[in-house]
């Protein structure tokens, strides 16, 4: 039976899990920054590699909080899983940090340096959505968004003032030349929670889903084709339940804490036709993935100790590649212990 996320919290099987604690190496420079300097990145700094891919590894629900041992053991499993995939750009995906535990700016500014220490030293690319524990201390998502700007190859940036929330922007993935933009990566602001007459958690708003179709009729206009998408984000849509079933690929072990409301964006997806795939965090231990009407809707693997998990199922991350000019990507997770899982078999 399936268990809300309050159930697990409550439930004593529910356990931070440890790995052994080691020193960060600074082992590897993506291709993709290879003309960066001092943690400055070019409008084109994300470009394919000469083999034609490009590889995405998302880090979710970190939920980082003041340096502890599970912080450290959170630091330590980053960096494993950066050595042992080298990717061209670090995507988190919201509740990085536990904004509960930050008492003011200057706990905000220490474990957002320290939670991206395992990518910045290794001069990795990276760029991230908030979810709803990032703002629950006394930094809002604006002065968090304008923190982040000040870390080293981060490639975040607000998005319109007019739209809800702030970290809703896009990136493009160009030619190994940086000339010619191939893929688009959409980052949306999932929001965090509803009013109280509805409860819960909120929805992605309509404005954000106007801005999402109308940039990517522009990016359409601009490159005179649609260009294959891939769209991050904190709290799953709805359809995440729809997806999961005889042909989902992964473990569902608690419920989808999604919106009450339905706002539309997965249709939106679906008419703007340009988005292959969707990677949310937010329920610690589900990892599955499933394919929608086209679309495929994949949760990522969460990260941090800091925070829930279950016994037996080892934190990590999802890696995503990319191919030049194809219109798929191939998936992973890679976990503790350098595990690699690569799910086969129907959930």
């Amino acid at each position: 039976m399936m268990k809300s996320r309050r159930q697990f919290m409550k439930q004593s099987g529910l356990i931070g899990l440890t790995v052994g604690l080691g020193a960060v190496s600074a082992s590897c420079t993506p291709q993709s920054i290879s003309q960066a300097h001092a943690g400055t990145l070019t409008s084109t700094a994300l470009r394919y590699n000469a083999d034609g891919t490009f590889k995405i590894v998302q880090f979710t629900d970190i939920h980082w909080q003041k340096d502890g041992p599970d912080d450290k053991n959170t630091a330590k499993l980053m960096a494993d899983i950066l050595d042992a995939e080298k990717p061209d750009l670090v995507v988190l995906t919201g509740d990085t940090i536990e904004g509960s535990k930050m008492t003011d700016d200057a706990d905000y500014t220490k474990a957002f340096f320290e939670c991206t220490q395992p990518i910045v030293q290794r001069k990795i690319p990276w760029t991230a959505v908030f979810g709803n524990h990032d703002e629950e201390g006394p930094m809002n998502r604006r002065d968090m968004m304008k923190l982040m700007q000040k870390i080293p190859y981060c490639l975040a940036k607000p998005g319109p003032k007019d739209i809800d929330g702030v970290s809703n922007y896009v990136l493009s993935i160009y030619d190994a030349k940086g000339k010619q933009a191939r893929n688009t990566l959409y980052f949306i602001d999932s929001l965090a929670y509803a009013p109280k007459e509805i409860e819960g958690y909120a929805w992605i708003s309509r404005k954000q889903i106007n801005w999402y179709v109308q940039t990517a009729q522009h990016i359409e206009k601009q490159n005179h084709k649609k260009l294959p998408a891939l769209a991050f984000f904190h709290i799953p849509l709805q359809e995440y339940n729809q997806v999961f079933g005889d042909k989902s690929l992964g473990c569902k072990q608690e419920d989808v804490c999604c919106s009450k409301i339905n706002s539309g964006f997965f249709a939106a997806m679906l008419e703007a036709r340009d988005i292959m795939g969707t990677f949310v965090g937010h329920d610690h231990v589900n990892d599955y993935e499933g394919t929608l009407f086209g679309i495929r809707l994949c949760y990522g693997r969460a990260t941090g100790f800091s925070t829930y998990g279950k016994e037996g199922f080892p934190r990590g991350a999802r890696v995503i590649v990319l191919t030049e000019n194809q219109n798929n990507f191939q998936s992973w997770l890679r976990v503790e212990n350098n595990q690699v899982i690569k799910y086969t078999d129907p959930a």
